[in-house]
């Protein structure tokens, strides 16, 4: 679909310039932009791409003089990856899920599927379940009994949905996501070896054979509105109480989320972190790549985790921490400057040792 330069700026809410007329079907990046494309141009290091490549407009930097650059048109982009935000939703040509319900669908009698939900082929809906207006789920998707999904969800291809959890509008399950697995909870009839070392914190321990067996878990999943759960996350069901997820959160791809979790609003966790069973997670916290956060543990609002920290103590509000332990930031870059100074450190403490208590051989003389 085609959309003119003028259209494109009023929808962003930007100031364009040039031939506000000029229509473009996609966006590319400046050395591979063809004449219909717009050329993602938003800093000056860019610029220098837009004349190995044939675009003739341009999203470009405030101030960007677009006629020098050989454009007929130009919109301008103060935060550019917020303008890319907006641009990516209206170029963006969606997913097709089909119309209506698929005959190959199993969906349960006793399961109510709202007003316009489409639902593809080999997708099971459980009994009870209730499906929300609008919901789009794709081919192979999985939902277990008395599930509440709400409305304009979106369950990509392979993403599972188990027993008794409660989404709220605008999810999106990404392809094999998996929400509502059951917890990893296991006990042995007499104290194990790990609740031993954690006890005492010593290594020392009693070794003897155990058998683990399972804590069902009684609880679900109630995700908020507008959360999003990555491709390949997971996020397991309660033991008693349920795992939460507030409103506004997104969840990269390869995370784990453990039983009994609160993870508040507006969160963000990138890949491959993971945030242990029972701890609490505060509103608009933000998790780094490779983060883990230990189990019954609290994390403030507005905390930010830097990538692979891990953390494993209260964090409170506002803190930005980073590394193993997480300390605060500015305690971080001390700690790691003075690790880069070691080996001459080590070095200095030698030769003063040699001086203070010189060798047989050198006493000698």
């Amino acid at each position: 679909m085609a959309h003119s330069i003028a259209e494109l700026a009023t929808s962003l809410g930007l100031d364009f310039a040039g031939d506000g007329a000029l229509r473009i079907t996609c966006a590319a990046e400046p050395a591979a932009a063809g004449p219909d494309a717009l050329a993602m141009a938003m800093d000056p290091k860019y610029a220098e791409g837009l004349a190995q490549g044939q675009a003739r407009a341009a999203i470009l930097w405030p101030g960007a003089d677009w006629q020098a650059l050989g454009l007929q048109a130009a919109i301008f982009a103060p935060r550019p990856r917020w303008a890319m935000a907006g641009l990516s939703e209206v170029l963006d040509p969606g997913y097709d899920f089909g119309g209506g319900i698929h005959p190959l669908a199993h969906i349960d009698p006793t399961a109510e599927i709202g007003a316009g939900a489409r639902i593809g082929p080999f997708t099971s809906i459980g009994p009870r379940s209730r499906i929300g207006v609008g919901a789009r789920i794709a081919p192979n998707v999985t939902v277990g009994e008395d599930v509440v999904i709400g409305a304009d969800v979106i369950l990509h291809a392979g993403a599972r949905v188990g027993a008794r959890c409660v989404i709220g509008d605008r999810y999106i399950g990404q392809p094999n996501s998996v929400l509502g697995g059951c917890g990893f909870s296991f006990v042995t009839p007499e104290p194990s070896g790990a609740e031993d070392v954690r006890a005492t914190l010593s290594g020392e321990r009693q070794l003897r054979a155990q058998k683990w067996h399972r804590i069902q878990s009684l609880g679900a999943v109630r995700v908020g509105d507008d959360v999003e759960l990555g491709a390949n996350s997971s996020i397991d069901r309660g033991t008693i109480r349920d795992t939460v997820i507030g409103s506004g959160t997104k969840i990269d791809s390869v995370c784990q989320i453990g039983h009994n979790v609160q993870m508040g609003e507006d969160c963000m966790m990138c890949g491959m972190a993971g945030v242990a069973g029972s701890a609490r997670i505060g509103n608009r916290v933000l998790l780094a790549g490779k983060v883990a956060v230990n189990d019954n543990i609290f994390v403030g609002d507005d905390v930010i985790v830097g990538g692979a920290s891990r953390v494993y103590t209260n964090v409170p509000a506002g803190r930005t921490v980073l590394g193993d332990p997480a300390t605060k930031l500015e305690t971080q870059l001390e700690i790691r400057k003075v690790l880069r100074r070691l080996p001459r450190l080590a070095a200095q403490v030698a030769r003063l040792q040699d001086a203070v208590f010189p060798s047989k051989d050198d006493s000698k003389g």
